[in-house]
């Protein structure tokens, strides 16, 4: 008759545990993805992964494998700041647990300036267009979200240098075009957009080469 080991005492609550993640911690998780993912650590489809598995994480426990093989944990200093210059800004402190919604027909819908993007954004346009500016807007989340549906109507998106954008739209007789991204920058938000297109187009632009 054998001996049962005993229980280990070192994981749960003491590691993160069930205690519930908050937008800043979320945020200092994306950092890291995104710095790995400039540095070559992650490969852009490892980078989509555990960007998915951040949207979904609830708990410590959830975040911790994200970046259990890119960070030291514990150590102090262990997630990278923004580097200084950067075009965009990051403000999790009063973040808004609402969508925000557009909705453009026969019509449109302009955002500019020093506007708040929310972390989730339902957009429908419908013979009508949409222009929004991000190069100056806050975001509310390190991962924004998108999602709509235009239909004989288009969304243009301005966006600041260094941001990932995540194309996961569907187009029937449209599509979406993305340019003048360039190379991503450590700790940049990242912009996720979903949706279909009938009839109808997305645009997603960079500052080009020049402007930067």
């Amino acid at each position: 008759m054998s001996d049962s080991l005993p229980e280990p005492s070192n994981v749960g609550p003491i590691a993160g545990g069930s205690l519930r993640a908050s937008d800043a911690d979320r945020e200092k998780v994306a950092t890291v993805l995104s710095t790995a993912y400039a540095e070559g650590r992650l490969t852009r489809e490892e980078h989509e992964e555990r960007l998915d598995q951040l949207l979904a994480a609830k708990t410590f426990d959830d975040l911790i494998p994200i970046t259990r093989d890119l960070v030291v944990l514990g150590a102090a200093g262990s997630v990278p700041e923004p580097a200084p210059g950067e075009e965009f800004t990051i403000d999790t402190s009063s973040t808004s647990e609402e969508s925000d919604k557009l909705i453009a027909i026969f019509g449109g819908v302009t955002r500019n300036g020093n506007w708040r993007i929310r972390q989730h954004t339902h957009a429908i346009a419908i013979f009508g267009g949409m222009d929004l500016d991000l190069r100056d807007a806050i975001f509310e989340s390190p991962t924004v979200e998108i999602s709509g549906f235009w239909c004989f109507g288009g969304l243009d998106i301005k966006v600041p240098a260094g941001i990932q954008v995540r194309d996961q739209t569907a187009g029937i007789f449209g599509g979406t075009d993305v340019r003048d991204l360039g190379d991503p920058i450590p700790g940049a938000p990242t912009l996720v957009i979903k949706g279909m297109t009938l009839f109808g187009g997305v645009s997603i632009r960079g500052p080009k080469p020049g402007k930067r």
